[in-house]
């Protein structure tokens, strides 16, 4: 079914032009991410839950992911236990808005083999706090 452009613009909200904001540094939003993981190792689930929007989603290998799905995999005990981040890039979308792209190379606990994926993270500033609101893992294949 084809999309009419001009009804959707109509439904677009204008922004509100705001204050101008300086965007975060990659060492800012890494800094995060890594409160993140920090939060898979020791089981923390609402560390986890404080860095993520409500409106939070996920796309990994195994389907969609809201908030609860992610905070919730902390049920039974925490899912990483090391972690190693590398090949960082930020992409500033807007000051408020930024996209981190990075290789996460981790051991889950009880595993003596490490696995590796590629990951975007977008990151938004909403009422002066930064909230982690898309998450997409890219597995990467053991060569």
């Amino acid at each position: 079914m084809p999309v009419d452009a001009v009804a959707v613009q109509a439904q677009v909200p204008v922004m509100q032009k705001t204050e101008n904001t300086n965007a975060p540094s990659l060492n800012e939003i890494l800094a995060l991410e890594k409160r993140v993981w920090s939060a898979l190792v020791e089981g923390d689930a609402q560390a986890d839950r404080a860095l993520l929007s409500s409106d939070f989603l996920g796309v990994y290998p195994t389907g969609f992911a809201n908030r609860d799905d992610h905070v919730g995999q902390f049920a039974d005990a925490p899912t990483m236990a090391r972690f190693e981040l590398s090949e960082e890039k930020l992409r500033v979308l807007t000051p408020d808005i930024v996209l981190l792209s990075y290789r996460a190379d981790y051991q889950r606990p009880g595993a003596s083999e490490w696995e590796a994926m590629l990951i975007s993270s977008l990151w938004e500033r909403r009422h002066d706090k930064w909230l982690n609101s898309f998450s997409q893992d890219t597995p990467l294949e053991r060569t």
